[in-house]
């Protein structure tokens, strides 16, 4: 599947540090040393995208790390679109790759469901799991948000499914 990112994408992950504490949110104590590699690699992820001015999220996890919300934008014509996104933690993580949820979209695209979940199933849930326990949030967002995002706001703003918030 590597083999088939663009080289940027490709030099982006493996810039991501991968994690290897295997906990989830149930196994309270050793949750916290695989929240701290969670923040660990997002801080990382989020210092590479600023430094090539590739900006395009914020994200923040409640207190105990099982649910996340942020904001992302994408960039389409000079028009920058901004969204709110959220997800839990899924009590088999980090087997179960979080589902990312931008409820504003809910039915608005064909590669969505109930609720808001963006459609992931295909590409990068095969290879959350290829690459569990190691792969994690800045993970997801990088390799399933991003592309997400690449791919369906151009498509709804050309088919005048989203508008330019004024």
């Amino acid at each position: 599947m590597a083999e088939s990112w663009d080289p940027k994408t490709r030099d982006t992950v493996k810039k991501i540090p991968f994690l290897t504490e295997t906990a989830g949110p149930r196994d309270k104590q050793k949750w916290q040393d695989r929240l701290k590699q969670e923040l660990h690699a997002l801080i990382t992820y989020i210092k590479m995208n600023k430094e090539s001015d590739m900006d395009w999220f914020t994200i923040q996890p409640n207190s105990d790390g099982t649910n996340w919300k942020g904001k992302c934008w994408y960039v389409h014509e000079l028009i920058k679109y901004e969204f709110d996104f959220q997800f839990d933690i899924p009590a088999t993580y980090p087997d179960t790759a979080p589902e990312i949820e931008i409820p504003e979209l809910d039915g608005k695209t064909a590669k969505m469901y109930r609720g808001g979940k963006i459609c992931l199933t295909i590409h990068f849930k095969p290879l959350w799991s290829k690459n569990s326990p190691h792969f994690g949030v800045a993970h997801a967002l990088c390799l399933g948000l991003a592309p997400w995002l690449a791919a369906e706001v151009p498509f709804m703003v050309e088919s005048g499914v989203i508008k330019p918030k004024v």
